[in-house]
């Protein structure tokens, strides 16, 4: 069709767009800051890199995470398509071999003959159309360019990641393997069980560590779904063993009992031989992570791959600086991703995916796609773009964010099921009238 846009940012959200408006005849200029510019969260050069887990939350169709995902498929994700080729077993979760993953989005991106791989810093907003999916840890002159364009202040929030630890390193005497409640494979997760006076020493020894940000460091800062481990344990003694340490649908082999908490490990590749502390961010120090986390039953003698870690996050106050497309007015700018407080790894697909459908309308003439708010994906973008909002803060899809049920039932699975049923519906509708966004010819 001889347009042009360019894309800034090759995470997740920058590389759906790019593939989106290739496929449907746009020359694409990719920008991605690695490897000439490193950042602090990543680790490799591949495009799509996942730097804090690689879980892709719930497949259940009647979660909001697992409706999320039905809705990029009936989409058209291409990313989502290669998680999926890559997954690894995870009960009833989507999790992934990181590097397989990785590998291949960006072969996907170096094999298009539309899109034009640039590995360099950006740090002015691009002439012309541009979606910029730079992320939470984008450059600072790049943020400020935002910034300045959008008229409002910089807003950040702290986001962790969990440490991963080698597999022969782990005493299997100890550990079990096994998924709360038997879903999905019985051997998705690994357990290690404590028993009172463990999880005692434990939160005692977590909560006299030293932290790499100093004590006087402000709890309101922390985005509350990747609150580091020890902030966590400073609500309650008890506040991890009804959370992230849940024994819940879990039995001890040793004991044929419920332990009194339990430490579940979930693998990184597929290979297995890398696990990942679920639920374990972290901002202590790294001696004192190697000295605390070996307490745990089974991980005295751990072997760690990798470190918790701790970066400060950034985004702008989408609902009083954006339209309802993520668009800066008066600009051909667009953003997609984290950067624009839609958190999570399967929102930032889908933040790229919408931003590539909604430039597309824009080179074509066309209405901008503005989903149902009555599914995942339409009801998140309706939280983020209204400026009724106050006191915007970082959001995952959840159900709490759709339109009410008329006669909801009070039973939550069977509200769940039908939100779910009733996004589906609605989804499909749309999709019948808008055919001119969100079908590809086979020629594209």
């Amino acid at each position: 069709m001889g347009q042009s846009v360019v894309v800034v940012g090759g995470g997740l959200a920058g590389c759906e767009c790019a593939l989106q408006l290739a496929r449907r005849g746009v020359h694409v200029t990719l920008y991605e800051q690695r490897p000439v510019h490193e950042s602090p969260a990543h680790h490799t050069d591949l495009l799509a890199e996942l730097v804090c887990s690689n879980s892709l939350k719930s497949t259940k169709p009647d979660s909001a995470a697992g409706l999320l995902k039905h809705e990029l498929e009936a989409l058209g994700s291409v990313v989502l398509s290669c998680a999926r080729a890559a997954a690894v077993p995870a009960g009833g979760a989507l999790a992934v071999d990181r590097e397989a993953f990785s590998r291949e989005v960006t072969r996907l991106i170096e094999g298009d003959p539309l899109i034009e791989l640039v590995r360099e810093r950006v740090t002015k907003l691009p002439d012309g159309p541009c979606v910029v999916a730079a992320g939470p840890l984008c450059a600072d002159e790049l943020f400020e360019a935002i910034s300045s364009a959008v008229g409002g202040t910089r807003m950040s929030f702290y986001d962790a990641a969990a440490p991963i630890v080698d597999a022969d390193s782990l005493d299997r005497s100890v550990i079990f393997a096994q998924s709360r409640y038997e879903e999905g494979g019985a051997g998705d997760y690994l357990n290690c069980p404590m028993d009172k006076g463990e999880y005692d020493a434990f939160m005692e020894a977590l909560l006299s560590a030293e932290r790499v940000i100093s004590r006087d460091f402000e709890q309101r800062d922390l985005f509350c779904a990747c609150q580091p481990l020890e902030e966590v344990a400073r609500t309650g003694h008890d506040s991890l063993r009804f959370g992230a340490l849940k024994p819940v649908g879990l039995t001890d082999p040793r004991t044929g009992r419920r332990p009194w908490a339990a430490v579940q490990l979930r693998a990184e590749n597929s290979s297995r031989t890398a696990f990942n502390l679920v639920g374990f961010q972290t901002n202590l120090t790294w001696p004192e992570q190697r000295r605390v986390f070996r307490m745990i039953p089974g991980l005295s003698e751990a072997e760690f791959l990798r470190y918790g870690v701790m970066h400060r996050n950034s985004f702008v106050d989408a609902p009083h600086a954006l339209d309802e497309t993520f668009r800066i007015p008066g600009t051909s700018v667009r953003l997609a991703g984290q950067i624009t407080g839609t958190e999570g790894y399967v929102e930032a697909i889908a933040s790229g995916l919408l931003a590539a459908l909604n430039t597309y309308a824009d080179l074509i003439g066309a209405p901008a796609a503005r989903l149902p708010e009555t599914g995942a994906l339409g009801s998140l973008v309706s939280y983020a773009t209204n400026p009724d909002t106050v006191d915007y803060q970082p959001m995952h899809v959840n159900f709490g964010l759709v339109p009410p049920l008329e006669n909801s039932p009070r039973n939550k699975a069977e509200k769940r099921a039908l939100l779910a049923e009733r996004a589906r519906r609605d989804l499909d509708a749309y999709l019948a009238m808008r055919r001119d966004l969100f079908f590809v010819s086979q020629e594209a």
